[in-house]
């Protein structure tokens, strides 16, 4: 059966949810690193980091690029509210599921939500944080305060996406919309059609500014200042409250860093695990 995204691997957990998710790089390429994507119409771990995680693996390390629920070639349950925890909750089985005990987790926007949650929820599970735009900064009106969340939003939950209206809806993500291609157009188009429309109607992230303070592990942020999604100024709240963190602005650059500043973004990352120790060959997960 055809699949809008390559298929990977998949795993059933304890809930009974099944994740799909890519695995590349070297079993024991240093502490394992996992990708968590954003949310959005037709979002998934593949079309969020194609450009990213092969090259973390070709530099030797683990990484891991699931689907939430609800999104890619995961399960898409009608009956749950889409909720940090839930999400929380979901990535913990998984990482019990495929023996991963403590990770690098690295997110964009809701993935970044749920890096954060999970920190705070299980902080010696995770060895580092990498956060593009993370949400759970802010009350949930100034997001939806947004541009581009407010027509992403609208768009979803008026009715059947096209894929002209897809395209639309990618190109608020990012600065230039050059950069999205047929490619992505169709891999989102196809999973949103899979997607029931709960996955963002019951969407809800609290603000966890107050427990950043809590949040020991070093973090590496970076944020687009053209962001039409999050507001650039929760870079300074995690600036502000974690102890260890340091954050790029990058300008002409939207929602997606990891995709605007494909090349600049892996090299940095690549290097600030590297000096953290936790890269290939340095310490074993």
């Amino acid at each position: 059966m055809s699949t809008p995204i390559p298929t990977g691997r998949y795993v059933e957990l304890d809930s009974g949810l099944t994740i799909h998710f890519h695995e590349a790089g070297a079993e024991h390429g240093g502490v394992p690193v996992v990708f968590l994507h954003g949310s959005g119409p037709g979002a998934s771990g593949y079309s969020n980091f194609k450009g990213n995680y092969p090259e973390f693996a070709a530099a030797g390390l683990h990484v891991l690029v699931p689907d939430m629920p609800g999104f890619g070639l995961s399960s898409k349950p009608e009956d749950v509210e889409y909720v940090l925890d839930f999400f929380v909750q979901a990535l913990h089985g998984f990482l019990e599921a495929v023996g991963i005990q403590r990770c690098v987790l690295l997110g964009n926007s809701l993935g970044g939500a749920i890096a954060l949650g999970y920190t705070l929820a299980h902080p010696t599970r995770v060895a580092s944080l990498v956060l593009m735009a993370p949400g759970g900064v802010e009350e949930r009106e100034a997001y939806f305060a947004m541009a581009g969340m407010q027509e992403m939003v609208s768009t979803f939950t008026s009715g059947p996406m096209d894929e002209a209206m897809m395209r639309r809806v990618l190109s608020l993500l990012v600065h230039d919309p050059a950069i999205i291609d047929e490619e992505l157009v169709q891999e989102r188009y196809g999973v949103c059609l899979t997607q029931p429309r709960t996955v963002l109607s019951t969407m809800r992230v609290p603000n966890m500014t107050d427990r950043l303070h809590e949040i020991q592990c070093p973090v590496l942020g970076f944020w687009g200042v053209n962001d039409d999604f999050n507001p650039v100024g929760g870079n300074s709240k995690l600036l502000e409250h974690c102890p260890d963190a340091r954050f790029v602005l990058l300008n002409r650059c939207g929602h997606w860093v990891q995709a605007e500043y494909r090349e600049y973004f892996n090299r940095e990352c690549l290097q600030y695990l590297q000096d953290l120790g936790l890269a290939s060959g340095s310490v074993q997960a």
